[in-house]
């Protein structure tokens, strides 16, 4: 996997480079402010982005803005966008522009190594990941919605479809059966009133609908 980071702090940039390096991908350029994302990007055109939110020189949105541009210019382009903190509104900004190839992580995930490569490797493949901290904050804020008729069960599903989690991976870390996760997905998309049809587009929806509150 070909892979453009854009980081200002210069230890975090390098680890990330060695990180994704020994783990066999190509780092393809690296930015350190924000107005060296966008020709990045557009020059290297990678099979993924790592970007930092808030970047030099206002240290506000800047990473976040060039990734947004970045799709723009190349549709589908997988940005992977971490964040000191957690940001409901950068996270909800983001995955509103369509949320295939998407992520939001918190920069502490980047220690948990793993975690980290897997959730990478989901938003390059067009999937999503959202951090945890960052789907419980928007499940505990929703009120009066759609959401509120789900039951607790369906509600943990849609929390680990909107970390990216595929059928299999919910069944095992709810301990249950796939087709018991389909039921639950099923009824999910019923009770948020997504049409019937391709099943990853009503993915999309249903994740939407839970960052947007219904």
């Amino acid at each position: 996997m070909r892979v453009v980071i854009a980081e200002d702090n210069a230890l975090l940039r390098e680890g990330l480079v060695l990180l994704l390096t020994s783990a066999g991908h190509e780092v393809a350029a690296v930015a350190a402010s924000g107005p060296e994302v966008l020709p990045a990007l557009l020059e290297h055109r990678p099979d993924a982005a790592v970007l930092d939110v808030r970047m030099p020189p206002g240290f506000r949105d800047e990473g976040l803005r060039a990734a947004l541009a970045a799709r723009r210019e190349v549709p589908g382009l997988p940005v992977l966008v971490l964040s000191q903190y957690v940001e409901e509104a950068y996270a909800a900004e983001l995955l509103g522009g369509g949320a295939s190839g998407v992520g939001y992580l918190l920069k502490e995930r980047v220690g948990r190594v793993d975690e980290f490569l897997d959730a990478l490797e989901r938003v390059a493949a067009g999937g999503t990941a959202l951090d945890p901290e960052v789907v419980t904050e928007l499940m505990t804020r929703r009120r009066d919605d759609p959401l509120d008729t789900l039951t607790p069960r369906e509600r943990e599903v849609l929390h680990l479809m909107a970390e990216g989690r595929d059928n299999t991976t919910i069944a095992r870390l709810l301990v249950v059966s796939d087709r018991a996760v389909s039921k639950h997905i099923g009824n999910v998309f019923a009770k948020l009133g997504l049409p019937a049809g391709d099943s990853g587009h009503r993915r999309v929806l249903a994740v939407l609908a839970y960052l947007n509150g219904g």
